[in-house]
């Protein structure tokens, strides 16, 4: 089968065009954006990439083209698509329709912790030899991609694994399905790791996201496991709507929990009051230690036992862009990371904290994200960045006034609409020993490395 894919430089769209690759169809792809490094993985993979969506596209002739959701009407080559009535489908359906179908799928849910948590858990099940399938908005370093099928498991060279393990967002499918791509995945273990609001730009309220996620709960059968995190209010209420399957908390008493937790990052786990081992990672702050939670309660539903979870985590790698160290210049080290929702700006920010002490932390953000760009949480952006010594914003492209939104910390903000004077400002002022960690979820205009090269000069 050839499918051509719209929007293929996505995380996800080119998760599934390695795997439709990897399962022998013929990819082809198009985006607005063709540049490194998806398109390099990409063509390394043998997909053949289209700059824009131009109409004459139609001429490859595939036997069906799959939709990415940043495809939306007006789009030149989804009008000719609809005009000359092609077959066309949501990347989340064809992939349940094409890969997941007869699965045993474990989602990963919540509005944080996705990708890391999905990201533990394929490698604690891959750990184990259960050799499962994946697809994850991210790279998780102990892989070599985001994407893979189901693979044959070592002690059983007869069979491909069952298990596929895939980071399930919340967001909307595509321009002619406005439901969460998660209700296409249908779960045999489903994790809801929390629950607050986001995506302002498709959701009018928290309420609304909690019926997605109430959708999802739905389609988990009664042999199946919904694992918790029974700190959040939300994620009760979605249960409180209705839930048909036996239900696993993590984060309180009830059934996984941890304790004695190091500066760091080492804790121990307990299960219904009984000690079950300890986790030795370099990993810092309770985020991580409830993602850690949730993929071994998840891990011991597919039947993997808790002391070889431990284990796998203990060589656990992580994941690029949480927390990745980018480089060290005259003692400055600067740190890339994903964060972009206030919560996870705090979360973030404390992590580090805890692994540096009293040394400055010098906090630099991009509020890049549909939902920051509208403005909807820029008042709860200072108290989110209570923790770090200095703060620097980047205001391009912004909607709103970031000094304005910043005034309550304006004694240590700097808010900054061009890129050069921004790293110009964090130059001046960061001294060895500082921590520079920079928080965006796009490309930041390579301001990682600009600023590592800014500080190597007198």
């Amino acid at each position: 089968m050839h499918i051509h894919i719209l929007g293929i430089c996505g995380t996800f769209m080119g998760g599934i065009a390695v795997l439709a690759k990897a399962a022998g169809h013929k990819v082809t792809g198009c985006d607005a954006n063709v540049y490194p490094p998806m398109s390099t993985q990409l063509e390394a993979q043998g997909v053949e990439l289209i700059e824009g969506f131009d109409p004459s596209q139609t001429a490859l002739n595939p036997d069906i083209y799959v939709i990415g959701n940043v495809v939306s009407r007006g789009n030149p080559l989804m009008e000719a698509i609809l005009n000359q009535g092609l077959p066309y489908i949501s990347g989340p359906q064809w992939l349940a329709e094409n890969v997941l179908q007869g699965k045993w799928v474990l989602a990963v849910a919540g509005t944080h912790g996705k990708t890391t948590t999905s990201s533990m858990l394929a490698w604690i099940l891959d750990y184990a030899g259960l050799a499962p399938g994946f697809l994850i908005g991210g790279v998780p370093e102990n892989f070599s991609a985001s994407a893979r099928l189901p693979q044959t498991p070592v002690q059983d060279k007869n069979s491909v694994s069952p298990f596929f393990v895939i980071e399930a967002d919340e967001y909307d499918t595509a321009f002619f399905d406005k439901r969460s791509k998660f209700v296409h995945y249908r779960p045999r273990t489903a994790v809801l790791n929390n629950l607050e609001f986001d995506h302002a730009d498709i959701f009018e309220d928290l309420n609304a996201i909690e019926k997605q996620f109430h959708h999802l709960v739905r389609t988990v059968p009664q042999q199946g496991l919904v694992v918790v995190n029974g700190k959040e209010a939300s994620l009760q209420r979605v249960l409180d709507k209705g839930c048909w399957t036996p239900v696993e908390k993590f984060g309180t008493d009830d059934d996984w929990h941890a304790v004695n937790a190091q500066g760091n990052g080492s804790f121990d786990v307990v299960y219904k009051g009984q000690m079950q081992g300890h986790v030795a990672w370099g990993l810092l702050g309770e985020h991580n230690r409830m993602n850690a939670l949730a993929s071994i309660a998840a891990a011991r539903h597919a039947g993997v036992a808790v002391e070889v979870s431990i284990a796998a985590l203990t060589a656990f790698k992580n994941v690029k862009r949480r927390m990745e160290v980018r480089g060290e210049s005259r003692g400055v080290v600067v740190y890339d990371d994903f964060a972009h929702h206030p919560t996870a700006i705090e979360t973030t920010i404390a992590g580090l904290r805890a692994k540096v002490g009293a040394a400055r932390i010098l906090a630099v953000l991009e509020p890049r994200s549909n939902t920051m760009k509208l403005g909807v949480m820029k008042n709860a952006l200072p108290a989110s960045l209570a923790q770090a010594d200095l703060v620097f914003c980047y205001q391009a492209n912004l909607g709103w006034d970031a000094g304005a939104a910043l005034a309550s910390i304006a004694n240590k903000t700097q808010v900054h609409d061009d890129l050069t004077q921004l790293i110009l400002a964090i130059k001046q002022v960061a001294t060895a020993g500082d921590h520079v960690l920079v928080m965006s979820n796009g490309g930041f205009g390579g301001i990682h490395q600009k600023l590592l090269d800014a500080l190597k000069e007198v």
